[in-house]
């Protein structure tokens, strides 16, 4: 009878070279069992540096031109970067693969399955990178459809709708390969001269809540996954102006 393989120790896991193949299935590449199961055993043959590199994101085709299509992305360029080193590590997420230029859909799937090809394809434990992409009025990708802004999800009070909306939005994502939305935007505002008033809801936090959990289960009801955003006090800086500090007393904060 064959000997059954034993997992790594902890020392032979800390002196793995990263990059090097794997021998023989485990347990984490079992569909039979339970996620939890298969999560623990793969975080143990992990080495610490595979596990930083799932923290990792890479914002491909951002460049130092100030005049970018996605704000900002011109301060995230960093030129040293070796990709064909990098992704030895392994690579946690994807940014923006289809917003950062205008891209047509179909040559945008094919370009993120190249890259996740090659990411599989470098790594020890063939881990696909979370590819994650803007999506709060629609899949922000060139042709695709856009949605009604989130201030007119709350004139309509309705969530079903809005679940459905995002349901489709979410089907979009899907098919191109796409794991993650960067919606919805849950911020209650109370200042119009906030720059970001478009993109929320509305100034009452029951209403923001039961519309956004409809975006929620409608994006999520496709397969890919939500992110509530953005932090406590982000829309109610001072004078309405982006990035400022808020000085919102506990007393002061909104409740249901």
């Amino acid at each position: 009878m064959p000997k059954r393989q034993e997992s790594p120790s902890v020392s032979e896991q800390t002196t793995a070279t990263v990059g090097e193949a794997v021998a023989g299935p485990g347990p984490w590449q079992d569909p039979s069992l339970p996620a939890e199961k298969r999560v623990a055993d793969l975080l143990g043959r992990l080495t610490l540096e595979e596990k930083v590199a799932q923290l990792y994101s890479l914002w491909l085709g951002a460049n130092a031109n100030p005049d970018d299509l996605a704000p900002q992305q011109h301060e995230m360029v960093d030129d040293t970067l070796d990709w064909n080193a990098l992704v030895r590590s392994g690579l946690g997420q994807l940014t923006r693969p289809f917003g950062t230029t205008p891209v047509d859909a179909a040559l945008g799937a094919r370009a993120l399955a190249r890259l996740q090809g090659e990411i599989v394809a470098a790594g020890r434990f063939g881990i696909p990178a979370v590819a994650h992409e803007e999506c709060l009025t629609g899949l922000m990708t060139w042709g695709a459809t856009v949605y009604p802004t989130p201030l007119a999800w709350g004139a309509t009070f309705d969530p079903d709708l809005v679940e459905r909306m995002a349901a489709r939005i979410g089907a979009d994502m899907r098919r191109l390969g796409l794991h993650q939305g960067l919606a919805p935007v849950l911020d209650v505002t109370r200042d119009p001269r906030w720059g970001r008033t478009e993109e929320s809801i509305g100034e009452d936090p029951y209403l923001v809540a039961t519309v956004g959990t409809g975006f929620v289960r409608g994006l999520e009801s496709a397969g890919v996954v939500a992110t509530l955003k953005h932090f406590a006090g982000y829309s109610a800086s001072i004078g309405g102006r982006n990035f400022a500090p808020y000085t919102w007393a506990a007393a002061s904060w909104p409740t249901c």
